[in-house]
């Protein structure tokens, strides 16, 4: 029998479900599954599905937050998980190490291999994007390879290019904007993951497949000119 859900308060118009407190992708297509459901219902705004749960926005002047926690309670017992929005696959181009990805030796020494492998391992894998947050656009990807974790940085930098790889823990995720950040950079792509001219404005969505194509430095510049024009820099795979 599934877990019945934890509705927490978040803020005088939000609902936080809590699902389960694991990283688990059959949990996460659950959530995705939810949010999909429950973004159908007029009287919810937006529903954003995390790791194990779902923030849903709710119109205070159509349902109460004692129907909606009914409602959802409901929908969450019947939930099939097949249900689940369609998701794609995108190959986004990465420029790996020097002024693009300055830690990438400092993960070599911590993991034990050398720039090169930790490179390939990186960009040989097929990561799945969680949730997208920390700020708009930013996905949090699941299956970076065990041996590639890494620590963060004990002192976080006050300035992340937007576009830069990192690795914190066993994740990996992508900058979306420029801000301050903690996670190793090992690369930096050319492509602008939230761009407001897009409709939608943020590149990814949970439950997407995200692959990395190791991009020549030498290349970075034009395909950073052409992806600030709005001209498309990546690519989706069937």
């Amino acid at each position: 029998m599934r877990e019945a859900p934890r509705f927490h308060l978040a803020g005088e118009s939000g609902l936080w479900v809590e699902l389960g407190t694991r990283i688990d992708p059959a949990l996460s297509s659950l959530a995705r599954a939810l949010a999909a459901r429950i973004e159908e219902w007029p009287e919810v705004e937006e529903a954003a599905p995390s790791y194990a749960g779902v923030l849903a926005l709710y119109n205070p002047l159509a349902t109460t937050m004692e129907s909606l926690r009914e409602r959802i309670a409901e929908a969450w017992a019947a939930l099939d998980p097949e249900e689940l929005p369609p998701s794609r696959t995108i190959l986004l181009p990465v420029a790996y190490g020097g002024e693009y990805g300055p830690d990438l030796e400092a993960v070599a020494d911590h993991t034990g291999f050398s720039a090169e492998e930790v490179l390939r391992r990186h960009a040989s894998t097929l990561y799945l994007v969680h949730l997208i947050g920390f700020t708009p656009g930013f996905p949090y990807l699941g299956g970076l390879p065990p041996e590639l974790a890494t620590p963060r940085l004990p002192t976080p930098r006050t300035r992340v290019p937007a576009g830069s790889v990192g690795i914190a823990g066993s994740q990996t995720g992508v900058y979306s904007l420029e801000s301050p950040g903690g996670w190793r950079l090992i690369g930096r792509t050319p492509t602008l993951l939230f761009d407001p001219r897009r409709d939608p404005p943020s590149l990814l969505r949970a439950g997407d497949r995200l692959r990395f194509r190791p991009l020549p430095s030498s290349d970075f510049s034009l395909l950073a000119e052409a992806s600030a024009r709005g001209e498309r820099t990546w690519e989706e795979q069937l």
